[in-house]
């Protein structure tokens, strides 16, 4: 089954990514997975803090990935999978996508304003010839209607 990979986090952005691979998946019988991020944590001196820190940062990557599920269960009723992995970002997307072969594009949103994030600026840079599918830039300025009528 052809999968459609978003990367998740608090952004306006990545929910406009996500309607948009839901509404996708729908129309192609397909699914979407899921990728929440945990970005490494600054060293602390005291291991038990440091540990505290990273199991925080964990959780929170997982509630944002099932808030997501719940979104596309909403609104698609497609099939859905959720990746955390922590690590460097760039790092875990390319790694995911070398394991998976069933991603079929990765779908990265942009912030309506300002310029690229780091992840649209790596994979749609010097990386785009080398990803292993296409990548999907979704608008972040695009409304719900909008999005629907695209996926």
């Amino acid at each position: 089954m052809r999968s459609y990979l978003v990367v998740v986090d608090e952004s306006e952005e990545a929910r406009a990514a996500l309607r948009y691979a839901a509404r996708r998946a729908a129309r192609t019988g397909g699914g979407v997975v899921i990728l929440a991020i945990v970005p490494p944590q600054e060293f602390v001196q005291w291991s038990g803090v440091q540990a505290a820190m990273e199991e925080e940062a964990r959780l929170r990557a997982e509630a944002m990935g099932l808030q997501a599920a719940s979104a596309i269960d909403e609104e698609a009723g497609v099939e859905r999978s959720i990746v955390v992995r922590q690590g460097e970002p760039v790092k875990e997307i390319a790694d995911l996508l070398r394991e998976r072969e069933d991603i079929s594009a990765l779908v990265l949103g942009a912030a309506a304003e300002g310029g690229p994030g780091p992840l649209i600026e790596h994979f749609s840079g010097a990386a785009a010839g080398s990803l292993p599918c296409p990548l999907v830039i979704v608008p972040g300025r695009l409304d719900g209607a909008a999005l629907d009528r695209l996926g």
